[in-house]
C-alpha cells in the first residue's frame, strides 16, 4: 500500500507519527509487535508503536559480507539466533561452509553486543503468531529489509508487515513480494538518497535507541 504525499519529513520522530496514519488497521491490536531496525529506524518505530498502542523491539540484523569484497552478502544473521544464506552467491562463488561459519560467528557476537546494549535486561518479544511491523527510516536498495524479513519469517510471525515513511518506486516494486503487507508514505522520483527528504536527518545514537526502548517497555508494564 502506497500514498504519496509532502516529499519531506521534519525529523524520524515527524515521519513516524505520519507514517503511522497509514496502519491505523493495526492499532490495538494484542497480536501487533512493532520492530525497529537500529539505528535509524528506531525513532520511526517508536512513534508507530505509539499511535498503535503496540509493544517495541529491536530487530538487528548483520550482513555476512564476503572477506575482501564485504559489500558482497553471503547472507545474514538477525535477532533470535536467525541465518539466512543468499543461495546464489554461495553457490555461483562455491564459497565453502567454515568460511560463512566464521563470518557469522564474528557478526553474531557484534549483533549480541548491540542487543545487549539496546536492551539491557530485558527479553526479546515473543514474534510466534504475532503480526511483525518492521520499520526503517527508509529504504534505498532494500537490501537490510529484505535481510530482515527473511531472518524474521524464521521466528514464525503470523504476518510480516514493513513500514517506511520512503522508498524508490522500483525498489517498493522489488520488495512487495516478500512480505504480507508494505506501507511506504512517499516514492519521490528522482529518489537520490533517504537523507534528502529529511530536514534533520542526523545519526541516531546508541543512546537514544537504549532511551526510546526503555520508555516504550515503561509504557507497556
Amino acid at each position: 500500500m502506497e500514498r504519496t504525499g509532502e516529499p519531506r519529513f521534519r525529523d524520524r520522530a515527524d515521519a513516524g507519527r505520519r507514517l503511522a496514519e497509514l496502519l491505523t488497521d493495526y492499532a490495538g491490536r494484542d497480536d501487533v509487535v512493532v520492530l525497529g531496525l537500529p539505528r535509524g529506524g528506531v525513532p520511526v518505530a517508536f512513534e508507530v508503536a505509539q499511535a498503535l498502542r503496540a509493544p517495541l523491539d529491536v530487530f538487528v540484523v548483520r550482513k555476512l559480507g564476503l572477506p575482501g569484497q564485504e559489500e558482497l552478502a553471503m547472507g545474514a544473521i538477525a535477532s533470535g539466533g536467525v541465518r539466512t544464506i543468499n543461495r546464489d552467491v554461495v553457490d555461483d562463488l562455491r564459497l565453502p561452509e567454515e568460511l560463512i561459519a566464521s563470518v557469522a560467528e564474528r557478526e553474531a557476537e557484534v549483533l549480541l553486543r548491540r542487543e545487549a546494549l539496546y536492551r539491557g535486561d530485558r527479553p526479546p518479544l515473543d514474534l510466534a503468531g504475532r503480526t511483525a511491523i518492521l520499520v526503517d527510516d527508509g529504504l534505498a536498495t532494500g537490501a537490510s529489509m529484505r535481510a530482515a524479513v527473511a531472518a524474521l519469517r524464521a521466528l514464525g510471525p503470523a504476518r510480516v508487515v514493513a513500514a517506511v515513511p520512503t522508498a524508490p518506486r522500483e525498489t517498493v516494486a522489488e520488495l512487495a513480494a516478500e512480505m504480507d503487507d508494505l506501507f511506504v508514505l512517499i516514492t519521490p522520483s528522482p529518489f537520490l538518497a533517504v537523507g534528502r527528504w529529511y530536514d534533520d536527518f542526523s545519526q541516531t545514537t546508541d543512546d537514544e535507541v537504549r532511551a526510546l526502548l526503555a520508555e516504550r517497555a515503561d509504557l507497556d508494564d
